[in-house]
């Protein structure tokens, strides 16, 4: 039997790379909130990726945002309820829902993109380009290997 070892977990990085992602969605939603918009930072990742590529399927969009089904389903259900997004029927198959801006959706698109250019470089700002690039080289490394070892 295989002996189980202490795992300091601040050793590793893909601890850092959890606390991270927690610690920016508090700074994001904190941004927003001081900006007036009433908007979390799971609705502005759908709302971005419907601003590249507007009219999107819902379960597509469920997929690129990692969410599951009923997830999103609730999330689209509280866009809609906020005017962000309409749903409406495929017009080729009744069962598959597409995800639309509305007319505020993209107001507060236009509101929320210059928080987010603002935001991002202040993070990096103690960051040299070189050391930018080596961290994103590494992290892809990383996600190669865990999509490697899923297909396991």
């Amino acid at each position: 039997m295989s002996e189980i070892k202490a795992i300091d977990l601040n050793a590793h990085a893909l601890s850092w790379v959890g606390k991270i992602h927690y610690d920016f969605g508090f700074l994001v939603q904190k941004a927003f909130h001081n900006s007036g918009l009433d908007l979390s930072k799971e609705q502005w990742s759908v709302l971005k990726r419907l601003n590249v590529n507007d009219g999107q399927p819902q379960n597509d969009l469920a997929f690129i945002t990692h969410r599951d089904k009923t997830s999103m389903t609730r999330l689209i259900n509280t866009m809609e309820s906020k005017n962000l997004v309409v749903r409406k029927n495929d017009e080729n198959d009744r069962r598959v829902n597409r995800i639309f801006l509305t007319d505020y959706g993209k107001e507060v698109i236009e509101k929320v993109q210059p928080i987010m250019y603002d935001l991002i470089p202040a993070v990096q700002e103690s960051l040299s380009e070189e050391e930018i690039e080596t961290l994103i080289t590494t992290l892809k490394k990383i996600k190669l290997k865990i999509a490697d070892i899923a297909e396991e």
